[in-house]
């Protein structure tokens, strides 16, 4: 049997289970080798709480150079809450010199190829480094931010990085995640309170109007269906020696 059926079993036995239920299984079934990729949104610290709820969360994050200093203040307080260690990840430091030595610090704004390029060079290949030798990935992913995501499972394989993909909250809401933060004294990223309902780097990121959807404020000069910076495409596997490129 392969993983991948293995994954569909899975996905099939939680397809209607609650995402604490689904974070406690994926918790004793992978153990030390389950991590988090943590961007520090409300989402992914709903699932740290989840977590903490039922064992001691591992976690890393992205710093891609370009994230805003409130996403460290998110960090250091949802480090805080929980008694965590976080694992940064970073580009690999020849690469983002040759981004900017021939295209310059703005080339992603010229076309969705170099928009590509800049997110897999900041995100995409620390990613494969942060996944190398794991069992499983949560995610704070919901069907409902994007749609790019309309059809994701609570489990799934990924086929770039050759594991699991565990996706507790794709049935919630943003309501029902915001109801469990603040049921659960979970910490709020600061931009959340400041019209930011989805933060990534901040060039890349804006506040949206009440009443926009929560990801019309990244990469707001792209269509919808572009929304994406890789992390969570369904696609082989990245060459990490690409980025040298």
């Amino acid at each position: 049997m392969s993983d991948e059926q293995t994954t569909r079993q899975w996905a099939d036995k939680l397809a209607q289970a609650e995402p604490g239920a689904i974070v406690a299984w994926a918790a004793g079934e992978f153990g030390e080798r389950l991590v988090l990729a943590c961007s520090f949104s409300l989402e992914d610290a709903v699932v740290v709480d989840l977590w903490a709820r039922v064992g001691v969360p591992r976690l890393f994050a992205l710093d891609t150079g370009r994230l805003p200093e409130e996403t460290f203040i998110a960090a250091e307080a949802l480090a805080s809450r929980y008694d965590l260690r976080i694992e940064w990840y970073h580009p690999e430091a020849t690469a983002i010199e040759h981004l900017l030595a021939s295209k310059g610090p703005l080339s992603f704004l010229d076309s969705l190829d170099n928009r590509h390029e800049c997110c897999r060079i900041r995100k995409v290949e620390p990613l494969a480094r942060a996944l190398d030798g794991r069992a499983a990935w949560l995610t704070g992913l919901r069907r409902d931010q994007a749609t790019t995501r309309t059809d994701i499972g609570v489990v799934e394989w990924d086929a770039a990085h050759r594991l699991p993909k565990i996706n507790p909250l794709a049935g919630w809401t943003r309501a029902d995640v915001e109801a469990h933060a603040a049921a659960h004294g979970v910490p709020v990223h600061p931009l959340h309170r400041r019209g930011y309902p989805s933060i990534g780097c901040a060039p890349c990121t804006r506040a949206v109007a009440d009443g926009q959807h929560e990801r019309s404020g990244r990469w707001w000069w792209e269509s919808p269906e572009q929304k994406e910076c890789g992390l969570h495409l369904r696609r082989p596997a990245v060459d990490p020696s690409a980025a040298n490129i």
